[in-house]
C-alpha cells in the first residue's frame, strides 16, 4: 500500500532510494563505491566502511553509472561523456575529494573498450572510434604519456591485468564474428605471450570471455568464460604455462564466475530458467557448495577478504537489497523503501525454434482477461528474470498482465538459442513472441481486443517490426529509444554495434540489402495500424535519432495515429524523474486509446 497518499506506488518504486553492489578496492578493501539515485539522478559514491563515511563523487545533469577504483583505494576513475552520448574520457578524483582531472590526458574523447589499472598506478585503456577501430593504450603511470599496445578495426577490450601488472588479457573479434570473442594475453609492450580462439578462424561459433586474472602475486592462471559444452561455463587457463584446467561445476543454464580474494577458491555465478543463485567451488574439489540465497535473482555478487559473500538480490514482488552471507544488509540507503509488487509466474509455450519461457505478472484482484503489454526485452542477448523493475509493476497498478519473454537470442538457455538469430534477424524474435501471445489469449490471461507490444532498444526494435509484419496481432505499440530504420542505423551508429549488425545479418547494407530490408522496421511501416508512442534520446549513439525520425516522418505522412517524445540524454535516463515522466505518458496513451480509467497519482508538475 502507498505510505504517502500525494504518491502513487507506482512512482513511489521509481524513487525509493536504490544502491548497486559496492565494488572494493583489491588492497584497501574498506574502501569501496557504488551508484546511488539517492539525489534523484544516478551518480557515483565513494564509502569509508570503516568510518561509515559516504561522499557523492560525481555529480552531472544526466547522471554517471561508469566508475571503477584503483587498487590501493586512493582514487576513482569515473568516465565523463557529454550527456549521455557516451563518448568521452576517464576522469580521475582522489577517494577522499578534490579536483577531477584527465586521468589519460594524452588520450582524445572516444567510446569506451574496457580498463584495468595496476598497483604500480599505470592504466590500460581500451577505446573504440568510427576512424580507428579499437585501440589498446598502457598509460605508465597516472597522468603519462599513453603508449598504443594494440589496433584493429574489429571490437575488442580490455579485459584484466594480472596481479604484478606483467600480462593484460585481451577479448578481440579479428575473426569478424562479433558475437563470439577470442583471448589474447599481451606483455606490457604489445608483445604476445598467448592465444586461446575457439571460433577457429571464425568458422566455429563458440565464444571465449575474460573472467579475471587470479588475485595473487606471482600467479599466471586466468579465470575464463567458454562455449564448448553448449552454454556459458567457466575454466582456469594459464597462458605463460599453456595449460586448460575443466572444472566439474556441472549446473544446468549459463555459469560464471570471479575469484574470492586469496585465490583459494571461486564464486559461481549460476544462471538457469530467469533466476540465479550462488556457489563456492575450490579448483581441485569433487564439486560447488552452495552459496543460500533466497529465490529470485542475484544480480551481482562479491567475496570479502574475510569469506563472506555480498550480493545484489531482488525478485519481482521485492524490491533490491545488498545482503551478506553473514545475515546483514550491507547496504541500506536512507529513505521511503519501494512498495512491493506483485511475484512472477513462469510459462511455458511451444515455439518454432522450441520451447520458449515467459514470466507473467498479473494484477492481484480481478479475473482475466486481462488488458495486456508485452515487454519485451533488449539486447538481444539478455534475458528477462525473476526480478525486481518498477516498470512492468506499474502497468499491474494500473490493472494490465505484464508479460516478458526470452526469445531466441535470449541468453541463459544455452548457446543454441542465443545464436538462433542469423540473417532472419527480428523476425525469429517475433515467430516466439507470436507463440507466446496465442497462448496468452487461448489461455484466458489476455484480453485479444487490448494487446500492447512494448519494449526498449532491441525490445523498441520488435515493437516497431511486430507493429509492422503483425499488425492484426496488437493493439497499440510503445517503441522506446529504438532500431527504426535499419540502414540509417548502421551508418550513424556506434563502432561495436556497427560490428555486431555484420554479424548478425551476414555483412553490411551494401554488401546484403535483401538482409537489412527484411528486417527493417521502415520496410513495413505503411501497415502499421494500431496506435504508435515512440521516446527516444537525441543524443544517442546505439539507437541514433536521425533514423527515429526517418520512421516518424513515414506515420506523418500518411496521418497514423502517433506520439513522439525526445528528450535530451543518451539510451535511456539516469534522472528519476525523467523516467517517472516517460513511463507516465506510456501509460497515459495506453489507456487514452485502449480504455481503463485515468493515471494513478495525476500528470504531476513534470510532465507539463
Amino acid at each position: 500500500m502507498t505510505t504517502d497518499a500525494a504518491v502513487p506506488d507506482w512512482e513511489m518504486r521509481f524513487r525509493a532510494p536504490r544502491v548497486s553492489l559496492p565494488d572494493w578496492a583489491e588492497d584497501a578493501p574498506d574502501r569501496a563505491l557504488f551508484v546511488s539515485n539517492a539525489t534523484g539522478t544516478y551518480e557515483l559514491y565513494a564509502w569509508d566502511r570503516s568510518s561509515g563515511r559516504q561522499r557523492q563523487v560525481t555529480d552531472r545533469p544526466n547522471g554517471t553509472t561508469d566508475g571503477v577504483l584503483t587498487p590501493d583505494g586512493e582514487a576513482v576513475w569515473w568516465f565523463s561523456d557529454t550527456d549521455g552520448d557516451e563518448f568521452g574520457v576517464w576522469m580521475r578524483q582522489p577517494f577522499g575529494g578534490g579536483e577531477d582531472e584527465p586521468a589519460a590526458p594524452g588520450l582524445a574523447p572516444s567510446y569506451p573498450a574496457g580498463l584495468a589499472i595496476g598497483r604500480d598506478g599505470s592504466a590500460v585503456i581500451g577505446r573504440s572510434t568510427d576512424e580507428d577501430g579499437t585501440t589498446v593504450h598502457l598509460v605508465p603511470t597516472p597522468g603519462g604519456e599513453p603508449v598504443e599496445i594494440y589496433r584493429h578495426r574489429e571490437s575488442a577490450g580490455v579485459g584484466d591485468l594480472s596481479h604484478d601488472g606483467t600480462l593484460i588479457a585481451l577479448e578481440h573479434t579479428e575473426h569478424g564474428d562479433a558475437m563470439h570473442s577470442a583471448l589474447r594475453v599481451v606483455r606490457p609492450d604489445g608483445s604476445t605471450v598467448a592465444e586461446l580462439d575457439d571460433t577457429e578462424g571464425g568458422t566455429k561459433e563458440l565464444g571465449l570471455a575474460v573472467l579475471g586474472f587470479a588475485p595473487v602475486a606471482g600467479d599466471t592462471r586466468l579465470l575464463v568464460g567458454h562455449q564448448r559444452r553448449g552454454r556459458w561455463e567457466p575454466m582456469i587457463w594459464d597462458p605463460v604455462a599453456g595449460t586448460e584446467t575443466v572444472l566439474p561445476v556441472d549446473l544446468p543454464g549459463d555459469v560464471g564466475a570471479e575469484w574470492y580474494p586469496d585465490g583459494s577458491a571461486l564464486l559461481v555465478e549460476h544462471s538457469f530458467e530467469a533466476r540465479s543463485e550462488l556457489w563456492r567451488y575450490e579448483p581441485g574439489a569433487p564439486a560447488p557448495v552452495r552459496v543460500e540465497t533466497p529465490a529470485g535473482t542475484v544480480s551481482g555478487a562479491t567475496a570479502r577478504p574475510d569469506g563472506t559473500v555480498e550480493y545484489l538480490w531482488s525478485s519481482a514482488e521485492r524490491p533490491p537489497v545488498v545482503r551478506s552471507t553473514s545475515g546483514a544488509v550491507v547496504l541500506d540507503p536512507p529513505g521511503a523503501k519501494a512498495p512491493a509488487s506483485v511475484p512472477v509466474e513462469d510459462a511455458w509455450v511451444e515455439g518454432p525454434g522450441g520451447r520458449i519461457h515467459a514470466l507473467v505478472q498479473k494484477p492481484a484482484t480481478g479475473e482475466g482477461p486481462f488488458p495486456t503489454i508485452f515487454e519485451i526485452h533488449g539486447g538481444p542477448t539478455w534475458h528477462d528474470s525473476d526480478a525486481f523493475a518498477s516498470g512492468p509493476a506499474a502497468w499491474v497498478d494500473h490493472g494490465f498482465a505484464v508479460v516478458r519473454v526470452n526469445y531466441r537470442g535470449s541468453t541463459g538457455y544455452g548457446r543454441a538459442w542465443t545464436d538462433a538469430l542469423k540473417h532472419r534477424v527480428g523476425l525469429i524474435e517475433l515467430e516466439d513472441i507470436a507463440a507466446v501471445r496465442e497462448w496468452a489469449v487461448t489461455s484466458g490471461l489476455a484480453d485479444p481486443e487490448r494487446l500492447v507490444l512494448a519494449g526498449g532498444s532491441w525490445g523498441g526494435y520488435l515493437t516497431l517490426l511486430g507493429l509492422g509484419t503483425q499488425p492484426d496481432s496488437w493493439a497499440l505499440g510503445l517503441a522506446a529509444v529504438p532500431v527504426a530504420d535499419y540502414v540509417t542505423a548502421y551508418h550513424d551508429e556506434m563502432e561495436a554495434l556497427k560490428a555486431m549488425d555484420r554479424t548478425l545479418l551476414g555483412g553490411t547494407p551494401e554488401e546484403v540489402p535483401e538482409r537489412f530490408e527484411a528486417s527493417s522496421p521502415l520496410t513495413y511501416v505503411d501497415a502499421v495500424r494500431a496506435p504508435l508512442y515512440i521516446s527516444a534520446g537525441v543524443n544517442d549513439p546505439r539507437c541514433p535519432i536521425r533514423q527515429v525520425e526517418n520512421y516518424v516522418d513515414r506515420l506523418a505522412a500518411r496521418g497514423a495515429a502517433h506520439e513522439v517524445y525526445r528528450y535530451d540524454a543518451g539510451h535511456g535516463s539516469l534522472v528519476v524523474e525523467e523516467r517517472i515522466k516517460q513511463v507516465r505518458l506510456e501509460l497515459e496513451f495506453a489507456l487514452k486509446h485502449l480504455g481503463g480509467g485515468a493515471v494513478v497519482g495525476g500528470p504531476g508538475p513534470e510532465a507539463a
